[in-house]
């Protein structure tokens, strides 16, 4: 039996969707989960090594030893592997329990999903893996119906506002749950994180402009757009904007849109969480936090949702 499969949806549809009704909006703005392009998966992975980025090295510190104590399932399903790193420190620890086990790893790129999985398969002989290509939204539909764990790391919910969070967590409820949540602290390390000093985040965040221009015929000049992060206190996020530096008239997919200077494009939130909104998320979807998992500094939490 072929211990790895590969479900495909499409994609480049929404994208246009996407990008033609966000730049029509006021405020105009582009789901983050369009960053991830294969260059794009390659700058972010950049991103969780910088130093600035406290988030991946933290999470990855409190995954290296806590391990142990999280619980297994027969099928492990994880929304947004990227490309697996932390994901072998858990099956690490899960295949000191059991022998066998059916991985359902969930990403928007292909190569991510190869290039995580691969090295699972030669590392673990009683791996399977039956990996899905899609939008998370897509792959509720895909994801096997019995009861498993679902992975959701790497403070992938703070990209969903409360209402969208609360609807992704009731679509798991008959599952156990690990979420990565990062807490709210010090808006200077948050910014830093946001706005690196070598740069590689505006990269990031540029990239979307280039994948507009390659994939949907676009014609955005990056040198006239600036990343920018700012932080809403009163909405505890940190948000990703590209701002115009110039006025100017871009074409996308035969529709013409004009900016002034200054002008934004919305391009992600990170909201930054208290343990109270998360026990409040939670309840809103139909769990319980069952453990919580922290660094000594209480910047991240680990959170078990039964």
């Amino acid at each position: 039996m072929d211990r790895f499969s590969l479900i495909e949806t499409p994609l480049r549809d929404s994208f246009a969707q996407a990008v033609r009704a966000g730049l029509a909006s006021r405020p105009r703005h582009v789901p983050p989960r369009y960053f991830y392009d294969a260059l794009g998966s390659e700058l972010f992975e950049r991103i969780t090594r910088l130093p600035e980025y406290y988030l991946t090295r933290t999470e990855t510190a409190i995954l290296e030893h806590y391990a142990r104590e999280f619980p297994t399932a027969p099928t492990v399903v994880e929304f947004g592997c990227g490309f697996g790193a932390k994901t072998r420190l858990l099956f690490d620890a899960f295949f000191r329990a059991r022998k066998t086990m059916t991985y359902v790893p969930i990403d928007i790129s292909r190569r991510a999903l190869e290039e995580a999985t691969a090295p699972l398969l030669r590392s673990y002989p009683g791996l399977s893996v039956r990996a899905i290509q899609a939008e998370f939204e897509q792959a509720f539909e895909l994801i096997p119906r019995e009861p498993s764990l679902a992975l959701f790391l790497g403070s992938n919910i703070g990209n969903l506002d409360h209402h969208d969070a609360v609807r992704f967590l009731s679509a798991l409820r008959g599952r156990r749950a690990l979420v990565g949540f990062d807490m709210q602290k010090d808006e200077q390390v948050l910014l830093a994180a946001y706005n690196d000093a070598e740069g590689v985040t505006a990269q990031f965040n540029l990239n979307l402009l280039a994948r507009i221009n390659r994939e949907l015929g676009g014609d955005f000049d990056l040198a006239q757009w600036d990343h920018l992060a700012i932080y809403d206190p009163d909405a505890s996020r940190v948000e990703m904007h590209l701002a115009a530096r110039r006025d100017q008239e871009v074409h996308v997919l035969g529709e013409t849109h004009a900016f002034r200077a200054g002008q934004r494009i919305h391009t992600e939130n990170s909201y930054k969480y208290s343990m109270k909104q998360i026990r409040a998320i939670a309840a809103e979807s139909g769990f319980r936090v069952e453990r919580v998992w922290t660094d000594e500094d209480e910047w991240y939490a680990v959170v078990l949702l039964t």
